[in-house]
């Protein structure tokens, strides 16, 4: 089972691999990355619409670095309270933001401080400052009060986290009954390579914590999620050197995952 990080993993080490990581990708989103990043790799990768995110301030989508597309897998309305979980330079949580509109509101975590910094200015830019809310925070141990909000999205972060069954309990708690989880991920199709799960550099490029497909719905289940499916899917790594790196492990790639509370 990949829910939790290999016996003797350095967490420490992970979470401050991630964070430099992703810190380097806000400060310098065209630098050298085992993943691709921005708004054409989105475009032609992930399926997302051209115009909508030509619409959004250039800050934001250079640094866009998820794997799949969560805003394909379900509706988001009007007056919804939708939180991005790690949202990064905020993106998707721009996008879903307008979707809920002036009534609705749409809150970001992420426990890196460029990234913040980023997504909050781009929310004043994109006049949405007064429906954006971004927090500081950890996606195991989010800032978000009980049964409050209607949606997370989630895109290419879970396979981050070194205790998943912490992650999934986190999001369920802050869902209201009836709720949905649009989730990206990474998932592989059999287990990874000893070396590979024990690479913080391959974790911090969202490889090496990957869960095997059929453990998303396991794990989701056991968390109290219910109607979980797979809706779409994504050749995310292609022509990466992270690809590369997990030539051996066939069949990572990243998937749209729909659940309900």
């Amino acid at each position: 089972m990949a829910i939790t990080s290999p016996a003797g993993f350095d967490i420490a080490a992970l979470r401050t691999q991630v964070l430099a990581t992703y810190d380097r990708v806000a400060r310098d989103p065209a630098g050298d990355f085992h993943f691709h990043r921005g708004p054409r790799y989105a475009v032609d990768y992930l399926r997302y619409d051209a115009d909508d995110l030509a619409s959004l301030p250039d800050a934001c989508t250079a640094r866009f670095a998820g794997v799949g597309n969560p805003l394909r897998i379900g509706p988001i309305n009007k007056g919804e309270t939708v939180l991005d979980h790690a949202c990064g330079a905020g993106m998707d949580l721009l996008l879903a933001a307008r979707r809920v509109g002036a009534t609705g509101h749409a809150f970001g975590v992420d426990m890196t401080p460029a990234m913040r910094d980023v997504a909050s200015s781009a929310a004043v830019e994109a006049g949405l400052g007064g429906i954006v809310t971004i927090r500081a925070g950890l996606f195991e141990e989010l800032p978000i009060d009980n049964e409050s909000v209607d949606l997370v999205i989630s895109n290419g972060v879970v396979n981050l986290a070194p205790d998943k069954s912490r992650v999934f309990a986190e999001i369920h708690r802050v869902l209201r009954p009836g709720g949905r989880l649009y989730m990206a991920d990474v998932v592989v199709q059999r287990e990874l390579k000893h070396e590979v799960r024990n690479s913080p550099d391959l974790w911090a490029a969202c490889i090496a914590g990957a869960l095997p497909e059929p453990e998303l719905a396991e794990i989701a289940q056991a968390s109290g999620f219910r109607g979980s499916r797979i809706t779409e899917r994504f050749d995310c790594f292609r022509d990466t050197t992270a690809q590369a790196k997990v030539a051996g492990d066939l069949h990572v790639q990243a998937v749209n995952f729909l659940a309900f509370k």
